[in-house]
This record gives structure tokens, sequence and C-alpha cells, in this order.
């Protein structure tokens, strides 16, 4: 999901190419899950006549600053991005729109015509990004929950060590968690401790001076990178982990195995050889025998699996969904498990990040966003009728039995 440089990348763009100018004509989808708490038509004519002031962004948040309120303001989700006609804007890599794509894209939510004729559209393939037409974005979620901001409000090497001393949680699940600081999302967290030499599932507390000192110099310089380059990540240094983290593929990094684990909810890359686990969270590591990471659909692994898979055209679209499929046993198969509920085809949850209700960008849930969408009716009829089946198989079973006591005769186990 667009993480802090992404959403910087976009808000530097709109200062640079908008301010100043009167929004003219706007289009606002009529889509109620992205476009949230206000109608369509009544968020276009609140824009119509406006002057864009000023961007403003805060973690993975951000809001346009008109000449009078309300404001529109942008919570990113999984794919969301912020697209200007003609204007070199950061391509995410899950944004889906592409340069030859129709304009405004099909998968646009929000887009204004500005009175010099330049274009902005707001777009979201995935539906996880959320539109919101705000008297003070600040002063209500998930803006006003939000932590200190990364780049705009890092903490002192005091104030972050003394934060550290205090926490009895894994260090990843911490820097995911957007009411600690703002910002940070699963690859920016990565690649920092992995800079740092610090396992994810290190107990904060067990940390030393040391450690917390080179772990905040870290997050100062991976940040402020990839800012410096818009968040392009072909300009990203070529030994950053980021560029062999996507899709859970086998790898190495300097001659270094990289591994793939479970921290803060979201799957985590790192390098074992160079992040080791030390102190007493070691002592019980060492006990436990080693898990795989889980590769059910569904929980927050199917979510780590979205925000992580490398490759845009494999993940399913809004309008399409994959038809339930239900294994049937062969003839002559062990009988076993007929009559079972057929599985249900479920959408996978979506932490930032992002998360939560809708997003990665909630606070306090360690980025995890979870989305649940309501149960197929094709499979509401298919459980009525197994289960209906179920009951007569029984009731006909239970029947013979009765007979058979009748006639004095032993009944029969069912094979």
């Amino acid at each position: 999901m667009p993480e802090l440089p992404e959403v910087e990348a976009a808000r530097r763009a709109i200062e640079e190419n908008c301010l100043g100018k009167k929004i003219k004509r706007a289009i606002i989808a009529n889509d109620s899950k992205v476009i949230e708490g206000v109608s369509s038509l009544d968020f276009e004519s609140a824009l119509l006549g406006k002057t864009i002031v000023s961007a403003h962004r805060k973690g993975k948040n951000l809001w346009l600053h008109l000449d009078s309120p309300p404001f529109p303001s942008f919570q990113f989700g999984m794919a969301g991005a912020i697209y200007i006609k003609g204007v070199a804007v950061t391509k995410y890599k899950r944004s889906a729109v592409k340069d030859n794509d129709e304009w405004p894209s099909k998968y646009s939510k929000f887009f204004v015509e500005l009175d010099d004729g330049l274009e902005l559209s707001f777009t979201d393939k995935r539906r996880f990004a959320r539109v919101r037409l705000l008297k003070d974005p600040t002063s209500v979620p998930p803006i006003s929950e939000l932590g200190p901001d990364a780049l705009f409000e890092p903490m002192t090497i005091n104030e972050f060590t003394d934060s550290l001393s205090k926490k009895k949680i894994a260090i990843k699940a911490l820097l995911l968690d957007q009411s600690y600081i703002s910002g940070i999302g699963n690859w920016i967290a990565d690649e920092v401790l992995y800079q740092a030499r610090i396992h994810p599932l290190q107990i904060c507390s067990s940390l030393s001076k040391e450690n917390c000192a080179t772990l905040h110099n870290c997050i100062k310089e991976v940040i402020q990178y990839a800012v410096e380059v818009d968040a392009d990540c072909n300009r990203f240094p070529c030994d950053w982990l980021f560029h062999f983290r996507w899709g859970k593929k086998s790898g190495k990094i300097k001659g270094k195995k990289i591994d793939f684990i479970n921290a803060g909810g979201r799957t985590s890359a790192y390098v074992p050889d160079l992040q080791k686990l030390s102190g007493t969270v070691a002592t019980k590591a060492a006990g436990k025998p080693r898990k795989q990471a889980s590769k059910k659909k569904g929980g927050d692994e199917a979510e780590d699996n979205v925000d992580d898979e490398d490759g845009v055209g494999d993940e399913p679209t809004n309008e399409e969904e994959e038809s339930t499929k239900i294994t049937k046993p062969k003839k002559g198969g062990n009988p076993r498990g007929r009559g079972k509920k057929p599985p249900m085809k479920r959408k996978a949850k979506e932490s930032d990040d992002d998360d939560d209700d809708d997003d990665d960008d909630s606070v306090g849930n360690n980025d995890v966003s979870s989305e649940e969408d309501d149960e197929d009716p094709t499979e509401k009829g298919r459980k009525v009728k197994t289960t209906t089946s179920n009951k007569q198989a029984k009731t006909v079973k239970t029947s013979k039995r009765a007979v058979s006591s009748q006639d004095g005769k032993k009944p029969k186990r069912a094979k």
C-alpha cells in the first residue's frame, strides 16, 4: 500500500502544479464504499468554484485546503493514487493505471478540472481507499488519532529511546502502529530494521541505546531518501532490501539469504544472518519449532499476500470475483466428508497499511486492514441444500435402525 514517500510525492506534485487554481469541473464517483458520508452530487457542488490553496499530509493521509471549507480528504488504502494529466507523479506498484489507459480512469473516484485546463484524479482499483469531505480533516479520525509524522514531526533520539524502553511488544508491530509514528508501512519497516540489523520480533524494551540510535537514524535516512527521489523505487539504492522483498520469493542480498516471517500481523522480510534475536526472546524462540508462513486465505496472511505479491495483473478486480469451486469426491474414493458444507469463497481481508476497518491507515492495530464481503447468494443456496440432504440422510438411517430393532434383529453398522 502507498506509504509516506508515495503520498508525500503526490502532495508535492499538487503543490507544484495546482495551487491558486480554481475548480471549474468536478466528477465524483457514485461509490458509497469509497466516497464516505456524502453523496457524489453534494460533493461535486461543494468543490465547484473553489480555489486550491495548499495540500497537506500526515502519515498516509492527504487533504486539500481550499479557499473555504469543506475540504476533500484522501485515505489511500491499498492502491489509492493521485494522477495529474501531463505531470509525472510517482507510480505505486499497485496503482493499476497506466499512461495509455483511458482518462480519467474507470477507477477514478475523484476528478477535477482546473480553470487552466489541468486535470487531477484520485484513483483506486481495489476500493479500500476513503475519500471524505470534511470541515476540518485534522479534528476527526483517522488523522486526529495519528502519532507524529515520521518526516515532518520526527522524535528526537532521546524521545525515541525512552519510548521504546517502555514498550513490551515486538519492534515491527510498534513501527506499524500509526498512533505511535504515522507514515511507516510494511516495506519501510522491513527496510529500516534490515539496515539497523534488528530482528522484527525483538521486544522494544530489550533494545540497547545503540540499537535505538541506529534505528532512529535508519528511519530518518530511508524516509528522507525515498522522498527526495519522489518515491521512484527505480532510484532506490541497489543494496536496499526493498528490491528483494516482493512476492516472498527465496533470494539473497549481498550473499545473505532472505527469509519471511509473520511479525506485527504482516509478512516480514528479513535476513536471519544479520538480524538475530537476542535476550529472553531468543531463548524462547530456540525452544520452539520453526513455523512456516501460513498460506490460508481470508486472514492476516491473505492481507499480506495482497500487499506483498509482485505484479498488479494477478490481483482480483472489484467487478469480478472467481467463482467458488467445490471438489467432488472421486468414484470409489473414501465417502467420508460427503455431505459437508461446500467451502465458501471469501474475499481476502484487507491493516496499511493498512488496517482495521477499511485500510491500513487505522490507528492502534498495527496498520492491518480488514474487509469482509457479504456471502455469495449461490453459496447460501448450496449450504441450505446440502444441510437439508444431510438431515434427510440421517432420518433415513434412523428409521432403518428402528425397523430392524422392532424385528428383533441387530441393526447393521453403516459402512
